[in-house]
């Protein structure tokens, strides 16, 4: 997949696209069938297939001081994408002059001129330009105008004809339920990052973890989760079995939430190691302990619990060959 950060002199060879246009935050499985339908159209005109999306998101551009909110950083978001089998990947950064761009030089400037799109695929509640002034009908009128195809899709329905939607799947996670954000997102969610030294007291309990920042990503909830993790070592992907904390760990006070991860029955140094954790299930909220054997006892659970969900899983099934639980098919 090439990766082009810019609309202006682009080679002929990422010309002429047919592209889906939006944030694509999370890859949920609304997503993953806008693009399934971009590549499908595609082969159809013989030209290359591609997704448009914008960094820093633009929501983090306009209110940069609220939570962190992203599902998915620009780095998973690529390999995700990638993985969908898309040909080119347009990053345009999200900066003032792409803010005050007005609707119409969108559409002029950046799809006709700078990329020369063949057709643009959007969701129904796309917009666009200065003041989001730019809707699917206006978009309809002035590309079809300059010779560029337009397909609006509709909303994708999911489980119990609730929406794919990337702010649902955010209430998911923030309360607990990673089961039902897997339902949305084709996936489980991960955390990812490097591993870094901690204070060690797992260690010293008998639980030794690999710590991970959850960086600016969303916090899910607080508390204890059965997860799977690979560590990066540059060779075949391998999920193990774990059981991670995610918060501030009440008894201790961390100053910044913490991701905490005990892989069970593993023990090798992975201090440094780049690390992914899907979160599975949600075992229990944070809670202080009257002392350190009582917390070294409900850990002991914790490890237990994990155990017997992730044994019940078809994850080597799943996973090996895919990011996604089921692949996207390119269906009609």
């Amino acid at each position: 997949m090439r990766i082009l950060r810019h609309f202006t002199k682009v080679a002929a060879e990422s010309k002429g696209a047919v592209v889906a246009i939006g944030n694509f935050d999370g890859i949920h499985r609304g997503h993953q069938e806008v693009i399934a339908k971009t590549r499908r159209l595609a082969r159809e005109l013989e030209a290359p297939s591609a997704v448009m999306t914008f960094e820093p998101h633009p929501r983090a551009y306009f209110a940069p001081d609220q939570p962190p909110f992203r599902l998915t950083p620009f780095r998973v978001k690529t390999r995700l994408i990638e993985a969908l089998g898309v040909d080119i990947l347009y990053v345009l950064r999200f900066d003032r002059s792409l803010a005050n761009l007005e609707a119409e030089d969108f559409i002029t400037r950046v799809l006709g001129q700078g990329l020369s799109a063949r057709h643009v695929i959007v969701g129904d509640n796309f917009h666009f330009g200065r003041k989001r002034r730019g809707t699917p009908e206006m978009l309809e009128t002035l590309a079809r105008a300059q010779g560029i195809g337009v397909t609006v899709m509709k909303r994708v329905a999911g489980p119990g004809s609730e929406p794919y939607s990337s702010t649902l799947v955010r209430e998911y996670l923030k309360t607990g339920n990673p089961t039902r954000a897997a339902l949305l997102l084709g996936r489980y969610w991960e955390i990812e990052g490097r591993i870094q030294h901690g204070a060690k007291r797992g260690r010293d309990l008998g639980f030794p973890t690999a710590n991970i920042s959850l960086g600016q990503i969303l916090r899910p909830a607080f508390g204890v989760y059965a997860v799977r993790a690979t560590v990066d070592t540059g060779g075949e992907t391998v999920w193990l079995p774990g059981v991670a904390n995610i918060g501030i760990s009440p008894m201790f006070s961390y100053d910044t939430p913490l991701l905490e991860v005990h892989l069970l029955d593993f023990n090798a140094d992975l201090y440094g190691k780049h690390m992914r954790v899907a979160l599975i299930d949600y075992l229990r909220p944070e809670i202080s302990f009257p002392d350190l054997e009582a917390l070294k006892e409900r850990m002991v659970e914790d490890r237990e619990r994990a155990s017997a969900i992730l044994a019940f899983e078809s994850w080597e099934e799943t996973w090996p060959t895919s990011p996604f639980i089921t692949a996207p098919q390119d269906r009609e």
